[in-house]
């Protein structure tokens, strides 16, 4: 059982709650993003708690320049408190994701592959617990692109802290944003070979954008 699948009784309306957590994440990007008040956003239809299969509330995404700068909501309590721990607000983070504008086919679809990824990660926490950290790596095995047309050498990710973002305290607790950057097969065969750490990695990729066009540094 996740963290959040513990319904209230009577519980209100989502329109009748106050959604602090939700406008202290989105006060965060504002501070980085002031011109974009309205955001490129994907919202869930069916939410997590009556049977949806997403269990993030929405995923935001700002326009970086060269980059779509991506972010979660839902891995922190968005409305009012529910769980115990009165100093972290949920799971205690958010994920964020930089990807690299390029000239691709359908960039509308990459964006939703993104979020589609993330949603996937999320459900890793809210079906078996598992908290993402900073400076860790994920690695499936999987050998094909998280591209839409699964030709990329991106494979799996690394963790950092958001380098744009500090954590944050909000009114249901701290929450840290969790920034994953995509990695070729190679380099997380290297992380997982104990070949180099990920700061190592993430040192020799100069970058905290996912390029799916990049190659190995490995």
């Amino acid at each position: 059982m996740g963290l959040f699948d513990r319904i209230k009784k009577n519980k209100p309306n989502k329109e009748e709650l106050n959604p602090i957590g939700w406008d202290s994440i989105t006060e965060v990007f504002e501070k980085i993003y002031p011109t974009q008040k309205k955001p490129k956003h994907y919202g869930t239809l069916i939410n997590w708690k009556f049977g949806g299969n997403d269990p993030l509330e929405g995923i935001s995404i700002y326009d970086g320049g060269e980059y779509w700068h991506f972010v979660s909501y839902g891995l922190s309590e968005l409305f009012e408190k529910e769980s115990n721990n009165k100093d972290i607000s949920g799971y205690g983070m958010e994920f964020t994701f930089k990807l690299k504008k390029d000239n691709y086919e359908d960039e509308e679809a990459e964006i939703k592959g993104i979020c589609g990824i993330l949603q996937s990660i999320a459900r890793i926490t809210f079906t078996q617990g598992e908290i993402f950290n900073s400076y860790e790596y994920l690695y499936t095995g999987q050998t094909e692109g998280i591209d839409i047309r699964m030709k990329s050498n991106i494979t799996g990710f690394i963790t950092i802290p958001d380098k744009e973002i500090n954590s944050i305290m909000t009114p249901n607790g701290k929450v840290d944003f969790v920034e994953f950057i995509g990695v070729t097969n190679d380099e997380l065969v290297a992380l997982r070979n104990n070949e180099l750490d990920v700061k190592t990695l993430y040192n020799k990729l100069g970058s905290d954008v996912t390029d799916y066009n990049r190659k190995s540094v490995i």
